[in-house]
């Protein structure tokens, strides 16, 4: 295992906030995780009769995406307890979105509102990577914290279900043809698109405790690899995903077998839930028959862009809640897999150290470890 120098200063998340298919903030999608409350549902807002799928997981109210991530940042700094009127209270945003023709009208629209409300400098960067362009932006959040370059650095995401996605996955044949997502189940057939808006804030844990923040969980590793084995099928081996997690786990300097928990990838295809499960096997060796995974993609959906953050958010529930999320959209054991998955209601635990792992079409893989505060 690859090991780092100590960070100089721990990063911790202070605040969170969440706009999903569940509804607005996070006891809605915590209560829908835990449970395996599916939200998907026939697709309204554009037309999908010519599609071979037409579900997806979509917000219960309709929003522009900027208002929608904007109303996640202000969940976010509140329950940090950020002062508006604080001078230096202000973080700077790095911001994860898909990239088209509205990117930089929604960025501007983002940078503007956070810096009306809540001061700072606006968007420092935004990250257009594929699915796993939040979970870089949050490596690079916790990096610019454990340096000292910046006391909080806030992350932000939106992904929204639109017409040209839809079609192009669906042409991919990569969405689930019988409307479900079902991770590392048999008869697996694909993943399903789902809206979300996310913020998470990144604070030194000295300045956390300075303002006596509320500290939800800590960063303790993050890791990034990339297979560049194809330009949408996995490595098959999963070996990029190894490397993340190795290198997440290098970062805090723990052992495998220290960790308690994974919010897998998971993202219902046949191809990447293999390699996926391989990847673990790799890693976890013998601990993998008595760690837990669940993917709570199979309740919200596959949020692309902001799905690191939403499951990060996920995640961190699972610490402080003591659920485990279910794996939802079970039908059966696929015996390639082999995981320990978590089926038929929430598991009690309390995790020590929980992962969230995502993969992006292109071999890209981020794993961000967290601890409980």
């Amino acid at each position: 295992m690859n090991r780092h120098a100590p960070t100089a200063v721990r990063p911790v998340v202070t605040g969170v906030g969440v706009l999903s298919a569940a509804g607005e903030g996070t006891t809605a999608l915590a209560e829908a995780v835990v449970h395996g409350k599916a939200a998907f549902g026939p697709v309204t807002r554009f037309d999908v009769s010519a599609r071979r799928t037409t579900r997806a997981a979509l917000l219960p109210e309709p929003r522009p995406l900027a208002d929608a991530v904007l109303a996640a940042v202000g969940q976010a700094c509140r329950r940090a307890g950020l002062d508006p009127a604080d001078p230096d209270g202000g973080p700077p945003v790095l911001l994860a979105l898909h990239s088209d023709r509205h990117t930089r009208a929604t960025l501007a629209e983002v940078a503007a509102g956070t810096t009306a409300r809540w001061g700072g400098p606006g968007v420092l960067r935004a990250y257009t990577g594929a699915c796993v362009a939040a979970g870089t932006a949050v490596a690079d959040a916790a990096q610019l914290v454990a340096a000292g370059r910046r006391p909080r650095v806030l992350v932000a995401a939106g992904h929204l279900v639109e017409p040209g996605v839809f079609a192009a996955f669906d042409a991919g044949r990569a969405l689930a043809r019988d409307g479900e997502l079902r991770p590392f189940s048999t008869g697996r057939s694909g993943t399903l698109l789902g809206d979300a808006a996310v913020a998470v804030l990144v604070e030194a844990e000295p300045e956390a405790e300075r303002r006596g923040a509320p500290v939800l969980a800590r960063l303790a590793g993050w890791g990034r690899a990339g297979d560049a084995h194809h330009v949408c099928r996995p490595e098959p081996g999963g070996d990029g995903v190894a490397r993340a997690i190795e290198a997440a786990l290098g970062r805090a300097g723990i052992a495998p077998e220290e960790v308690d928990y994974v919010n897998a990838n998971g993202t219902g295809s046949t191809l990447s839930d293999h390699a996926e499960a391989l990847a673990l096997r790799r890693v976890f060796g013998g601990h993998t028959d008595r760690l837990p995974v669940s993917s709570s993609k199979a309740v919200h959906g596959h949020a692309l862009e902001a799905s690191a953050l939403l499951e990060l958010v996920v995640t961190i529930g699972a610490l402080t809640d003591g659920l485990l999320p279910v794996n939802a959209g079970w039908l059966g054991p696929d015996p390639e897999i082999g995981l320990d998955l978590v089926l038929d209601g929430p598991r009690t635990a309390r995790p020590r150290y929980a992962l969230t792992l995502n993969s992006a079409f292109g071999g890209a893989n981020t794993a961000l470890l967290v601890a409980a505060r």
